[in-house]
């Protein structure tokens, strides 16, 4: 289920929040039995999933995005406040890391502020064990006056007893504050609650700080007009709303801190002694790209022989199902099996293999904790180009899909830095054209580590481009300055396995694969139809010319188009051209695909180009889809089409005047 829910009757919702990487995900998954993902690092989650407690009837989990407070300073955290605020929940559960436990407890203060029953659950205690800490949670529960529950969910420790205290009868909504400020704050929040009962403490806390954003959502949510909520917040103040700001902000973090030290001390100081190697200004880069090869190399290595197999198995199926269905009418049979089915095949033969490889491994740098070491050491790069820290997570999530990449631009805070991501996404090579850049890469530079150095040396000017037209954006049509973010690192853990499987496979490889299969079987249709009409010659011969000017040719060019519902389908439209057959030819090995291309006059030179521009093209349809849905613009949707076309264009033409 997808926000916004609403409840059934008899039905309750308790809202989960929590800072990025305390674990919260992977608690609502096992109370819930959902795959809700978030990874080892901050900003996976952006927007709220909704889930039944398995074995708790009537019981809803609203699983927020993390956040680190509720006075929002980003996109997921105004998500995250908006449902302890104004979500109608019945409760609310603060997931709070105990090695982190100081920099968590804001959170829950504020979440106690906001809400009259909160209960604090005590995450990753295996790893408070590991690091030698032991909190003492009766006494964090006095505290706080709030129940708390230790939970490792990796383990599945704690979880009945968490969802049993979640399942309990509400409590008093007159609970105790958890911090008292000085007496001109409290009289303050008093008269403006007195003013406006609907106005929570923290909402009232909010409106003296002079939060305008949270000033328009309790206008739109309460149904009061703003500009009488900001009227009565200055009748009620006498400091400026800056001062009050900033006492609040030092109690928070006072009364956070001493709590801390008074439940589990003073923690040892964690040090990755791997992150000394891996954040390091000279050898970050190195070890990242060194990454990079070896899984592209593993993917190319163990690839191809799947492939063939698989091509087989399914000209098998293909050949059993034709004789099944000989009763069809001869159009309709070839439009079947020489357009839908042909294509179909193809997708799933070339792309699944090295997305059955590349995802796992992917899956697992990132469920170790690597992906923020990767934007940490983007991140100086980026700030020079005046784009976001964070879009480095972005340009991550777009190696596996750019549609994902394009959805995955909301945790930018900055709306300018938000679209400048968006645009250049597809920058990175998603997994669609992974196959037909690792094969003729392997083909015409030989395979093993020369094909994976290539095709890392692709990414990494995609990365460079990606550098560059964020800071050419941001010097003419997004014009504005560079903001700041805060990534924490978070310790390296182990990754389990079968989760690793199960979400790569599931989540990605077969979700991947079946959107490329939606669009793949019409596309094949439609191929077939212009081949029957006898019109792909024609189109071929006009785009011949524009085609030589890049080193390419007119099926090239005509393969790159039909090729938009998907990239995958590329190389299967330019056999089937250069073959001149009514269906998407395949290849059974690297030797097949080299004598077609051969015989089609394919020279190095053309190989180069023709790698350039399969990074260099517009994204597939659904990415752009995603672009206009995101951005709400088709014009922005246009500009993401033509940024990599326009860099792909003139990086070919210079080639082919050099060579």
């Amino acid at each position: 289920m997808s926000a916004p829910y609403s409840a059934a009757p008899g039905e309750r919702v308790v809202a989960m929040c929590g800072s990025p990487n305390v674990g919260k995900s992977t608690i609502f998954n096992r109370l819930t039995g959902l795959r809700q993902h978030t990874g080892n690092w901050s900003g996976k989650t952006v927007g709220c999933a909704y889930g039944r407690c398995r074995l708790c009837d009537g019981l809803v989990i609203a699983d927020a995005p993390g956040a680190c407070s509720l006075c929002a300073c980003s996109g997921e955290e105004a998500i995250a406040r908006d449902l302890v605020c104004f979500g109608g929940v019945s409760r609310v559960c603060v997931v709070c890391d105990a090695p982190g436990l100081a920099r968590a407890l804001p959170l829950a203060i504020m979440a106690m502020e906001a809400h009259g029953d909160v209960v604090l659950c005590l995450s990753l205690l295996d790893e408070a064990e590991r690091c030698g800490i032991s909190p003492d949670m009766e006494r964090l529960s006095r505290e706080l006056g709030v129940p708390v529950v230790g939970v490792s969910a990796s383990r599945g420790e704690g979880l009945d007893e968490l969802m049993r205290c979640l399942a309990a009868p509400p409590r008093s909504s007159e609970a105790e504050p958890p911090l008292r400020y000085s007496a001109e704050i409290e009289r303050a929040v008093a008269g403006l609650r007195a003013a406006e009962p609907r106005l929570s403490r923290f909402l009232a806390l909010g409106l003296l700080r002079g939060d305008s954003d949270l000033a328009a959502s309790a206008s739109a949510k309460l149904g009061i007009e703003r500009a009488e909520l900001i009227r009565l917040a200055d009748a009620a103040r006498r400091e400026p709303p800056e001062k009050l700001d900033l006492e609040i902000a030092e109690a928070v973090s006072r009364r956070a801190g001493g709590i801390a030290r008074a439940v589990i001390g003073e923690p040892p100081e964690p040090r990755a002694r791997l992150d000394r190697v891996l954040t390091h200004p000279l050898l970050g880069l190195p070890c990242m790209l060194a990454l990079l090869a070896l899984t592209l190399w593993l993917t190319i290595s163990f690839a191809n022989l799947p492939s063939q197999y698989l091509a087989l198995g399914l000209d098998w199926l293909s050949a059993e199902l034709s004789q099944a269905l000989g009763f069809l009418p001869d159009w309709a049979h070839s439009a079947v099996f020489d357009g839908m089915w042909a294509t179909a095949a193809r997708v799933t033969s070339v792309m699944l293999p090295p997305m059955a490889i590349f995802f796992p491994l992917f899956t697992l740098l990132e469920d170790l904790g690597y992906l923020p070491r990767v934007a940490f050491n983007l991140d100086g790069a980026l700030q020079k180009a005046h784009g976001s820290g964070k879009q480095a997570l972005t340009m991550c999530m777009g190696l596996g899909c750019n549609a994902a990449g394009v959805v995955g631009c909301r945790i930018i805070d900055s709306k300018r830095e938000r679209l400048i991501a968006v645009l250049t996404n597809s920058f990175m090579p998603c997994n669609g054209r992974f196959p037909a850049l690792i094969a003729v890469s392997a083909l015409f530079f030989g395979g093993g580590l020369a094909a994976a150095g290539l095709v890392s040396a692709l990414i990494m000017l995609g990365v460079l481009l990606t550098l560059l037209y964020s800071w050419l954006l941001s010097k003419t049509l997004l014009r504005g300055l560079p903001s700041s973010f805060v990534l924490e690192l978070p310790p390296y853990r182990r990754a389990d396995p079968a989760a690793v499987l199960l979400r790569s496979v599931l989540d990605r490889t077969l979700f991947v694969l079946r959107r490329a299969l939606a669009v793949a079987a019409p596309a094949g249709l439609a191929i077939w139809a212009l081949s029957r009409l006898g019109l792909l010659p024609m189109l071929v011969a006009v785009l011949d010319f524009p085609g030589r000017l890049i080193g390419l040719d007119g099926a090239i060019l005509l393969a790159f188009i039909l090729g938009l519902p998907a990239n995958e389908l590329v190389i299967p439209i330019l056999l089937m051209l250069i073959s001149g057959s009514g269906a998407p030819e395949d290849y059974s090995s690297l030797a097949s695909l080299g004598a077609q291309l051969a015989a089609a006059g394919w020279t190095v030179k053309t190989a180069v180009c023709f790698l350039v521009f399969m990074l260099l093209h517009p994204p597939c349809a659904t990415t752009l889809l995603t672009v206009k849905s995101e951005t709400g613009s088709w014009r922005c949707t246009a500009l993401a089409a033509a940024l990599p076309l326009a860099a792909g264009v003139m990086i070919c033409a210079a080639i082919n005047l050099i060579v």
